[in-house]
Parts: C-alpha cells; structure tokens; sequence
C-alpha cells in the first residue's frame, strides 16, 4: 500500500503541489486523473524519491520512507512506469525485460528468497503483455504503444508490491487498451496496489475502484468513478460534460466520457 500525506511542493513562487493526501490499496487499480499541469508527475516523483516535498511524507507497505532515495523505495517494492519513454533502445523487448528481472533476482538473492530464472521471468512477462511476437525487436524501433507495454513488462520484472503507471494507454488502439485494462486488473488481483495516471478517461472508468481528480496542485475529487464523472467541479475542469443518465443496458456504470482539450496552466 501507499499512503502520500498532506504533501506540498514547491518551485520558487509556482505551488506545484498543496496539501495533497492519495492513498493506493493492495490489490486495486486507483486512478489519478487531471488536466495537463495539475501536479499527477510531481506526485510520481515525490512518491518515488525523485522530488523531496516540502511538507508532508511517504508511507510505503506501513514505513515511512520519505527520507530514502529511488534506489531504496525499488528495494522495498515500488514500481513505475513514466510519462516520457524511458527504455533501452539498442536492447531487444526481451533484454529490457531480462536486465530488470536480473535486478531483482540480485535484490532476492540478497534476502534468500527467489523465483525462477530471470530468463524464465522474463519471457513470462513479454507474452504476458502481449509482445512475444516483438520479443527479439530493439526497442528502439517499437512503436510508442508497443513500448509503453515494454515498460510495463520491465516494471513488473522487478515484482512490485506498488506500481505506479505515468500515461501507460498512450499510443494504444482501442483492441490494446482493453487489453491492458484487463492486464492491469489482473495484476491489482493478485495483491499489488496500482496507481494509474491517465488521460482514457474510458480505461480508469473501467478499472478504477477509486479516482482522484487534481486541478492546480489540489485536489479536486476523490471517490468512485460514478461520484467522479458525476462531480460538476470536475465536468468543468476536466471532463468537460456531464456522464448520461445511466448506463446503457448490459453495460457497467462508469460510461465513457471524453476528456475535455488540456488548458494552459502554469503549473509543474
């Protein structure tokens, strides 16, 4: 579990973030959701150690791990993807993948526990995510979809117990987003916590328990997707239009709504 505390941050005289407060449970997908400049990397960085709040704390797993860098909170089971792409390009698929299953044999060996060869793990994975056909392709010529699946797959080599996902439907097609929402359930059902940041409003309907909403370092929203798409803050800082009245028949709640265009903010 994650818990992120009245966290602020800020960048001169810009409040980046103010007095945010988000936690992400084992074994359900949480959505963080806003419009372009609300604060959604800056609380990835400052959850994952790239950015020191100035006030507030980060508890991973019950521990306070505020004070510990990147490196350690890895160590302790957090996981994440980013906004901007950040794989090896002179790699194939399957050695991005194998390098990080690698580590985190090294982490385990460490503490005596373990499972399975890296090669093993990371071949499980490529297919997992739907790329054994790209297993043996540099992931420098993947497409942008195909390698935000790649960084999924390489995030979960290292057997998170938090992951936290910065825009991973970005450049995906319709057939691959439900995919990886489907993915992204099952993996929060074998216990890990997710946190989804993500701009298919569509996916984080479908596979979010809970939602929160920033707007200008704040937060705007928090509840279920139906109490979010229905918030008229909201609508008018994000959505940008009211859900339907219901549902269509044999359809869940949560019907798709499209994000409304990303506003100029000066914001981090």
């Amino acid at each position: 579990m994650l818990r992120v505390d009245d966290v602020t941050v800020r960048f001169g005289g810009i409040s980046a973030l103010r007095g945010v407060t988000l936690e992400a449970a084992d074994g359900l997908v949480t959505g963080l959701i806003g419009p372009n400049g609300a604060g959604k990397t800056t609380l990835f960085n400052v959850a994952t150690g790239l950015q020191r709040p100035r006030t507030g704390c980060v508890v991973l797993d019950g521990r306070d791990v505020t004070r510990l860098g990147p490196g350690q909170r890895s160590r302790r089971g957090l996981g994440r993807t980013f906004q901007r792409l950040e794989v090896f390009g002179s790699l194939s698929v399957r050695d991005n993948v194998l390098l990080a299953a690698e580590v985190e044999r090294g982490w385990r060996s460490v503490s005596g526990s373990g499972r399975g060869s890296a090669r093993q793990v990371a071949d499980t994975l490529v297919e997992r995510t739907g790329l054994g056909h790209l297993a043996d392709t540099a992931a420098a010529e993947l497409p942008t979809g195909s390698a935000r699946l790649l960084e999924l797959a390489r995030a979960l080599a290292t057997r998170p117990s938090t992951l936290l996902l910065d825009e991973p439907g970005s450049g995906l097609d319709e057939s691959e987003t439900r995919d990886l929402g489907d993915l992204l359930l099952e993996v929060a059902a074998q216990g890990t916590a997710v946190l989804l940041v993500e701009h298919d409003v569509e996916l984080v309907m479908r596979v979010c328990t809970t939602v929160t909403v920033l707007d200008f370092g704040q937060v705007l929203a928090q509840g279920s997707p139906a109490e979010v798409q229905a918030d008229p803050r909201v609508q008018d800082a994000y959505l940008g239009a009211a859900p339907p009245a219901g549902p269509p028949a044999g359809r869940p709640a949560g019907p798709p709504v499209t994000a409304a265009p990303d506003r100029e903010q000066v914001m981090l």
